[in-house]
């Protein structure tokens, strides 16, 4: 039994991988999208709808969609200062409502086979066009977020708001800015899988959501904010694809797939928690002064012998 290919490797990266760079960017800024999943949905939806003569249309208009549902959010969030968690979680229950109003509740097929064939042929033995546009996404980001002043200041909010604000910068607009970037990632993503099933799906479900937030924790994205790079996510979503193939490769029953990712969670919100790291800090420090203060033995006062 085969447990690794690496098409298939590439295509699952494919599928979460916008996703979890969607996510893992307002992770940064000290945000959460909950909302990705709906978003997601949406773009795919969009995407199968206008994109039957023209794929590119169809997936600038999906584009175009989620930027105006981010930019929404972020502008509620910031400018409101309502907190992110239930402004994405009722966008997500009212995006997944919206997509069931445009299919009538089932799958919209998508009849324009050459496009499905394009997007999941085979270059170079492991890519398709699908993994290429996804793994373009993260060097995008990786540029933006490492090599600018933009990402410097993105960081910069997630680890001290107040502070960034303080010294000059435009908190309010960086975070729509993020909110309306992860709404054209989630967006895309949906519409890439739409293509490549032939169909696009009202409700993809919550695995989406929870494999990307995964694959961001593992990638080194804070909870708290103000820590974490494209590339990390990027070593993270590749990390849970491969997973996720041996998983499917091993054939494992579902309810030992949930418990599988609910443990690799755990162990990520534990190791990542405050909590553990001032248990540690502290340990290290007694540690440290027991070793500076420790009791001096006569022995050490005594001379030594010739």
């Amino acid at each position: 039994m085969r447990l690794f290919d690496g098409y298939n490797a590439l295509q699952g990266f494919a599928q979460l991988g916008l996703l979890a760079l969607a996510i893992g960017i307002t992770m940064i800024v000290g945000e959460f999208d909950l909302s990705v999943v709906g978003t997601y949905a949406l773009g795919g939806m969009v995407a199968v709808g206008a994109g039957v003569a023209s794929p590119a249309l169809g997936a600038l208009a999906a584009v175009a969609v989620g930027a105006a549902v981010g930019a929404v959010q972020g502008g509620l969030i910031a400018w409101l200062r309502v907190p992110s968690m239930p402004v994405t979680l009722a966008t997500y229950i009212a995006l997944l409502g919206l997509t069931h109003v445009l299919s009538g509740g089932l799958s919209r097929t998508y009849p324009n086979s050459a496009a499905t064939l394009w997007v999941d042929q085979t270059i170079a033995g492991v890519f398709s066009p699908r993994s290429l546009l996804t793994l373009a996404a993260f060097v995008v980001a990786a540029v933006v977020l490492g090599c600018t002043r933009l990402g410097r200041e993105l960081r910069a909010i997630g680890g001290d708001r107040r502070a960034s604000r303080v010294a000059g910068v435009r908190v309010d607009r960086r975070i729509v800015a993020t909110f309306t970037v992860s709404g054209m990632l989630a967006a895309l993503g949906g519409a890439l899988l739409g293509y490549s099933f032939a169909s696009a799906n009202p409700d993809p479900g919550l695995q989406p959501l929870i494999l990307a937030a995964v694959a961001a924790l593992l990638g080194g994205v804070s909870l708290a904010g103000g820590r974490g790079t494209p590339l990390g996510l990027l070593a993270g979503a590749l990390s849970i694809a491969v997973l996720a193939q041996i998983v499917a490769t091993t054939a494992l029953p579902d309810f030992s797939t949930q418990l599988l990712y609910a443990t690799l969670l755990a162990v990520i919100v534990a190791v990542e928690s405050p909590g553990l790291h001032r248990a540690v800090a502290r340990a290290r420090a007694r540690r440290a002064d027991a070793t500076t203060n420790h009791p001096v033995r006569p022995e050490e006062l005594s001379c030594p012998k010739p």
